[in-house]
């Protein structure tokens, strides 16, 4: 395959999940192979729940329209058009995946297979329902990728290289494990928002999308507001008003009411508005249901903190006032090009992919 092939196949595989949005699902007739696998991603779709009871079937929609938007073939040659693919030797690829939301792994999956790699994918439990169906479908539109993509339950094993995404602790052990070969591990990270007192309501409640998508699961999730020392909280509350739905969810409600109860116990002073209690922490990993916050004095020392504390952070959400920061709602809107902890994946597929790439200098 030649990369063409491969942008038209995601294409089609795009235009699939398409019919697929949280406004309602369209079928069309214009979409290939709808007879075998519209009505199996439908209930597919439904029954993820059961599997993962993170995954509402909002959620799961979301994510899969986020995919849609953009497997498009502008999208994928925009992106491509950074790099020189074409002297790529095709390697296995291990993959390691999180399952923390929807889909979370496919990225991967698709910059190892888009830069003519094979992969060995090993999924996590939490997230196995999707990803086979559409890579079934991917292989339906495009043959060839048969021989390019496996699962394993197992160890990776005859792998040339991987990308493995865990926690802090699963890190470690990754980092020990796959030593010896080219390798991207991500541990924990976290998304701050910093906010000035100057945000319209808009931007505010946009914001309450960046927090409470995916309940917060996310590693693009924002878990930390980073504030002046004089912000008035009450703006930000009635802009999370619209939100407070999220409690009717039985292991949202649990988790809010037991880390309520254990901050109080603690004595902790909290802020909290019946469905989200803020503490005042220093740390960047809040707990589901909970919202961290720091004070700063200005701008210019909250950017040096920022830069000190730069392996914890994915994403600063902010209405500019922070460097290369993402708009308020976007966070779980990634362009293909927005790598998780800003490692260019393709680029080291592409070292790996070289003819005479040195691993230890990590050099072609």
């Amino acid at each position: 395959m030649i990369l063409n092939d491969r942008i038209v196949a995601f294409t089609a595989l795009g235009a699939f999940l398409n019919q697929f949005k949280p406004s309602g699902n369209k079928l069309s007739n214009a979409i290939m192979h709808n007879d075998s696998f519209y009505e199996i991603m439908q209930n597919k779709i439904v029954t993820a729940k059961h599997h993962n009871g993170w995954f509402t079937e909002e959620n799961v929609l979301y994510a899969i329209e986020q995919w849609a938007k953009a497997l498009t073939e502008e999208n994928l040659k925009q992106w491509l058009d950074a790099y020189d693919l074409s002297q790529v030797q095709t390697k296995t690829v291990g993959v390691v995946m999180a399952g923390n939301i929807p889909l979370v792994g496919f990225h991967d999956v698709l910059c190892v297979l888009i830069a003519g790699h094979k992969i060995q994918i090993k999924q996590s439990s939490n997230d196995q329902q999707l990803l086979p169906l559409l890579l079934e479908y991917l292989i339906t539109v495009e043959p060839r990728f048969k021989e390019y993509i496996s699962f394993t339950k197992d160890k990776l094993a005859d792998f040339d290289a991987v990308i493995a995404t865990g926690s802090n602790n699963t890190a470690r052990y990754f980092e020990y494990y796959f030593s010896k070969k080219p390798n991207i591990i991500r541990k924990n990270r976290n998304s701050v928002a910093v906010l000035t007192g100057e945000e319209t309501s808009e931007e505010l409640s946009a914001l309450g999308e960046d927090i409470f998508r995916y309940y917060g699961l996310g590693c693009r999730s924002v878990s930390k507001l980073l504030i002046p020392q004089d912000y008035d909280f009450d703006t930000f509350f009635k802009a999370m008003y619209p939100y407070s739905g999220i409690i009717d969810g039985d292991k949202y409600a649990n988790n809010y009411d037991y880390n309520k109860a254990v901050y109080l116990m603690s004595n902790f002073k909290l802020l909290e508005n019946g469905f989200l209690v803020l503490k005042e922490d220093q740390s960047y990993a809040s707990p589901i249901a909970s919202l961290f916050y720091e004070k700063y004095d200005t701008i210019s020392d909250l950017e040096e903190q920022l830069k000190e504390d730069k392996e914890q952070i994915q994403c600063i959400v902010s209405n500019g006032v922070i460097e290369d920061s993402v708009t308020f709602g976007k966070t779980q809107q990634p362009e293909l090009w927005d790598y998780a902890d800003g490692v260019d994946i393709i680029q080291f597929l592409i070292q790996i992919g070289g003819i005479n790439y040195d691993f230890d200098t990590k050099k072609v």
